[in-house]
This record gives C-alpha cells, sequence and structure tokens, in this order.
C-alpha cells in the first residue's frame, strides 16, 4: 500500500499555489454548515484543495431523494448521518485532517464550540433554515470570520461573500424583526436572485412551499463547489482582493449569463423594493393555520 504523504498529494497544486499558499491551505480549518448539494461537493473540493481541518454540521441522514445532487447519497450510506460519510470522504482524501463533526447542526448551545479555531464559514444551510442563519452570521460577525455562501439557482448560482467589517447578513436582505417565514422568503430570494434567469425555464412541478421542498439539479452543486473553493483559498492565501456584499455575482450555465452586480442599499433600494413587491404576488403563500 502507498503511504500518505501530504506534499506528494497536492504537489498538483504548485504553480498555480506557491508553497507558502499550500502550507497554507494545510494550517487552515473551514467550517461547512450544512452537508446537503452544495455543502457536500464544497466539502469534496475544499478537501481536494489540501485544507487540513474541517468542521463539519448537519443533522440529517442521507435519503433517496438526495440522489440527484448530493455527492455523499448512495446506495451505501442511505440512513446514514451526512457528517460522518463527509468525515470518510474527506479522510479517504486527506488521512491526516483534523474533522470536527455536530451532527445535531447548530444551535445556541453549541454555536460557539462550533466557531472555535475557525478560519472561514461556509453557509451551505437549506433555503428554510431562517432561525439558523441569524445566529450563524451573528456570532461569525462577532468573532471577526467571513462567511461565504452561494446559493444554486437552476443550474447556475449566486456569490456572496460577508465580511465581518462591512455590510451585515441582515442589512444586505433587508431582515426586519416580526418578518414571519414568508416575508424572510421574499427577501431572501430578493437577494440571491438578482436576475431571474432561472424563471424561463422554472415550472411548477417540483414546487411545495408547505412541505419547504424547492426543485434542484445536479449540475449546480458542482459548480458552486469550485468557486466557494476558490472564495475559501483566496480569503486563507489574500492572492486576490477580496469582493464581498453589497456587490455579488450570478451565473447561468444554461442560458450562458454572467453579471456582477452592486447593490449599497442592499434589498432596502427602491428597485428592491419593486422585486420584492413582484415576488409577493408570484410566490405562493402558506396556506393559513386550521382554527382550532
Amino acid at each position: 500500500m502507498t503511504a500518505y504523504d501530504y506534499l506528494t498529494a497536492f504537489k498538483r497544486n504548485l504553480g498555480f499555489l506557491d508553497k507558502t499558499e499550500q502550507q497554507k491551505l494545510r494550517g487552515a480549518r473551514v467550517a461547512v454548515i450544512g452537508l446537503g448539494g452544495t455543502g457536500g461537493a464544497q466539502v469534496h473540493a475544499l478537501a481536494r484543495l489540501g485544507i487540513g481541518a474541517f468542521t463539519l454540521a448537519d443533522p440529517d441522514v442521507y435519503e433517496l431523494i438526495n440522489f440527484n445532487r448530493q455527492i455523499g447519497a448512495t446506495m451505501n450510506t442511505i440512513g446514514r448521518a451526512k457528517t460522518a460519510v463527509m468525515a470518510e470522504l474527506v479522510h479517504s482524501i486527506n488521512p491526516e485532517a483534523d474533522i470536527r463533526l455536530f451532527d445535531q447542526g447548530i444551535g445556541p448551545g453549541n454555536i460557539a464550540e462550533v466557531l472555535e479555531g475557525v478560519d472561514v464559514v461556509v453557509d451551505s444551510l437549506d433555503f428554510y433554515c431562517f432561525k439558523e442563519r441569524f445566529l450563524l452570521y451573528r456570532h461569525a460577525r462577532e468573532r471577526g470570520l467571513w462567511v461565504v455562501t452561494s446559493p444554486p439557482l437552476g443550474f447556475g448560482f449566486t456569490l456572496l461573500n460577508f465580511d465581518p467589517q462591512g455590510m451585515s447578513f441582515e442589512d444586505y436582505f433587508g431582515f426586519d424583526e416580526g418578518m414571519d417565514e414568508f416575508e424572510l422568503s421574499v427577501s431572501l430570494i430578493a437577494g440571491i436572485l438578482p436576475r431571474p434567469w432561472m424563471m424561463r425555464y422554472l415550472n411548477q412541478d417540483g414546487l411545495d412551499p408547505a412541505a419547504h421542498q424547492l426543485p434542484s439539479v445536479g449540475a449546480a452543486p458542482f459548480m458552486i463547489a469550485g468557486v466557494i473553493a476558490t472564495e475559501v483559498m483566496n480569503l486563507i492565501t489574500r492572492k486576490q482582493p477580496v469582493r464581498a456584499v453589497p456587490e455579488v455575482m450570478q451565473f447561468d450555465a444554461l442560458l450562458q449569463q454572467f453579471r456582477k452586480l452592486r447593490y449599497p442599499r442592499g434589498m432596502r433600494g427602491p428597485l428592491q423594493q419593486i422585486k420584492k413587491a413582484l415576488l409577493r404576488r408570484r410566490l405562493p403563500r402558506p396556506a393559513p393555520a386550521a382554527r382550532p
């Protein structure tokens, strides 16, 4: 059996990374919060980059419905914790990697431990995890940590980087206290969907807001994985200046569309208010709760 050697395993990175930069990646800890379609692919890409330590959090197990997009979902992993499967994947690439697992996800009781020693945070939480997102971004900002996220949008994605010294998560999306889930969803969609390109090919077949079910395809997470791995590498090595919100990048591979955009007032700007009004009219509202 071939003996493992980190420098040999990641030698082909050299040329695009120098030896000092590769060592910075080896010494870095990246937290990936959420290990579904985007999170699993991101963990894989970061492991191939040579990241030396991971903090992985997700409360779920793999199911058959995950097969269309989640890298860890196979017939052999149905019913297994996503954290355990991703840890095995990382260790199969880098046996020396230090991995901390939080198989109950994140919450007020463990968020400090989750972020301990972390250099960069990757937000790959499910769309409807509003409570967890507020918690994550608030504590990351308090600790001076960058949070990078790239939601899948059909056959594309949007990239958003949150600088702990820049515009906050709440300010960019225009979240206010007292918003219900529908209003939170409207603001979140407005912020992650600068241009409604995917609406050209989206139909209603996969939409079930009441069950928190949204359509997804496997192409997007693999595109996103490369982009997020690049952003994480750049934050650790500072090869290039890092762009943060209110600047965002959007790409759709099917329509071959790409844009860089800037929203100085986030989703509170006048044009964004119009966008949110249109979204309120188009998005299905949840049915009112039955009276007792």
